[in-house]
């Protein structure tokens, strides 16, 4: 059962108010809106300069978080934070128009986990998988493989975060999940982590969504999902009964729609750091402006769209939460919302013909 601390709502309301100090600075500071190009970009989905450095309310926050974490955790959290700022700073170049490339921003996650990784001593423990397991405890597979992940995951909040609202609710899903994991294995420590950390974030999104007054930007996105990665990571080095697969289902959509991009960027013999068009959140953008909104109605379809997909964003964490330590079931649930996705993807160009306006 949820339990909100009353910290959690201080820290909601430090980065509402981080967010809002930005949005009323937004015409003093243009760098806050990163560069005008940015509106002709081929992946924006948006028609107006918006500051991007939402990042800065969820770091801030993360941050201050270091105070309230437990005392036992308090200087392993405050490295980890330090080593999450790596990225962060890196992210935020880029928010504010200092062009950082993705292969860069991917490094820097990499590197930061490195950090990470050296400052805690601690990598992936296991994978669920049979074998590997036998092995990854070896730090020769441990830590590519723990970089591979949380980069990929960084990046994959990045991928996201398209539509208003949806990277935001789609990581305060997944931290809820992980603090209900963690609480159902007895990891306390967890539970108060993941809580703060859902509490920084919605004071983000209530700036947001619907309007879309102000954006995570890389610094936010790729912060969020390098903490969560992270935080999954800690789940199974401190609750052995949690399911590898469990922690995957927590984290599936940004997780899968990272796996679909690399695999139809590879079909077309493009880079597949290049950005696109053809998302999953900007598939159901156009398709709704095509089927239902009209063209032109953009100012709707874009916070509609989260609407549509937030079940679609539950269910895989739900079914983590439920077959936390079921290794197996919780495999099979990951195949399951596995094929649903890509066959719905599939599917998606040839409804959206059919039921044009």
């Amino acid at each position: 059962m949820l339990h909100f601390e009353w910290h959690e709502y201080a820290l909601a309301a430090i980065a509402f108010g981080l967010c809002f100090a930005i949005v009323l600075l937004k015409s003093s500071f243009p760098r806050l809106s990163g560069r005008a190009g940015d509106l002709r970009a081929v992946q924006s989905m948006h028609k107006r300069l918006t500051p991007r450095v939402g990042g800065l309310g969820i770091f801030g926050t993360l941050g201050v978080s270091v105070i309230f974490a437990p005392v036992s955790i308090s200087g392993a959290y405050a490295d980890f934070i330090l080593a999450t700022s790596l990225l962060f700073l890196v992210g935020l170049s880029e928010d504010l128009g200092f062009h950082v490339s993705p292969r860069w921003r991917l490094m820097a996650a990499a590197g930061a986990s490195l950090l990470a990784i050296w400052l805690l001593g601690v990598w992936m423990p296991r994978t669920g998988i049979p074998g590997l397991d036998a092995v990854v405890d070896h730090w020769l597979v441990g830590i590519p493989l723990t970089l591979l992940v949380t980069a990929g995951i960084s990046n994959g909040f990045n991928l996201i975060d398209g539509v208003n609202g949806l990277a935001s609710v789609t990581a305060i899903v997944a931290a809820v999940a992980l603090s209900q994991i963690a609480a159902l294995a007895g990891y306390t420590t967890m539970v108060h982590l993941a809580m703060m950390l859902a509490a920084g974030i919605f004071g983000f999104f209530l700036l947001n969504y619907p309007f879309g007054l102000i954006f995570l930007g890389d610094a936010g996105a790729y912060t969020l999902g390098f903490v969560l990665s992270w935080f999954g990571i800690a789940v199974l080095i401190n609750a052995p009964e949690a399911s590898p697969w469990a922690i995957l289902l927590v984290l599936f959509w940004p997780v899968a729609d990272t796996m679909l991009a690399i695999y139809r960027r590879s079909r077309r013999n493009a880079d597949v750091s290049a950005p696109d068009r053809l998302h999953v959140h900007q598939m159901v953008m156009r398709a709704l402006e095509i089927c239902i909104l009209g063209r032109n109605r953009r100012q709707i379809a874009n916070p509609l769209t989260t609407l549509v997909l937030l079940p679609f964003v539950i269910a895989p964490p739900i079914a983590g939460v439920l077959l936390w330590n079921q290794n197996q079931n919780a495999f099979l649930a990951v195949v399951v919302f596995g094929v649903l996705f890509f066959a719905s993807y599939a599917a998606a160009p040839g409804l959206i013909r059919r039921f044009r306006r």
